[in-house]
């Protein structure tokens, strides 16, 4: 699996926790008629996003990145695990956060808060790392894979070289044709 999809993946499963454990705790606090659990969760929230902001700037994702991206071990042929497989294997403890604080907020909608607050936190946080890992694999032409591993072990990153990294980057328009190619010009074929 790609290094890069499981950013992505992460941070899409994070903020959608985050919004499930909102809208859980919101239920459930406008069911008990608990004004100040709302009040707190959307302080917790705003500070929350404030602060993932604040620190998922791109230079901070660079940082963060460079460690594991540097003890990526060299290899010329592909991990053989499937990309569901690593993908489960290594966000399974982000479900399980999910399901105690969901269900917890049965009895203490303030767990939920809470909880969404962290959720929303980390997405925002590590919003950018996908692209700071795109950066790398740009600038060096390879492409980061994850080992299985456990969710509970640092990550293992297998560094392949990127094939069919001589394409035009994303963003850039071609370059125009020459006169030649747009057939504009003087000589015509005769």
């Amino acid at each position: 699996m790609l290094f890069t999809d499981l950013l992505r993946i992460t941070v899409l499963l994070v903020a959608a926790e985050a919004t499930a454990l909102g809208a859980i705790s919101v239920v459930l606090a406008n069911r008990d008629g608990d004004t100040a659990t709302l009040l707190v969760a959307a302080g917790w929230w705003v500070i929350a996003a404030a602060l993932g902001l604040f620190l998922g700037r791109a230079g901070r994702a660079s940082e963060g990145m460079s460690r594991t991206l540097g003890g990526a071990r060299v290899s010329t042929t592909l991990p053989p695990e499937s990309g569901l497989r690593i993908a489960i294997g290594r966000l399974w403890p982000l479900g399980a956060f999910a399901l105690v604080a969901g269900g917890l907020a049965w009895v203490w909608p303030q767990v939920a808060a809470i909880g969404a607050g962290y959720a929303l936190l980390v997405a925002l946080m590590w919003r950018t790392r996908e692209a700071a890992v795109t950066g790398v694999e740009d600038r060096d032409g390879v492409r980061f894979y994850v080992e299985r591993s456990s969710a509970l072990e640092p990550i293992k990153l297998v560094r392949t070289p990127g094939l069919g990294r001589d394409r035009i980057p994303t963003g850039h328009p071609p370059p125009p044709p020459s006169e030649r190619e747009a057939g504009v010009g003087g000589s015509r074929p005769a």
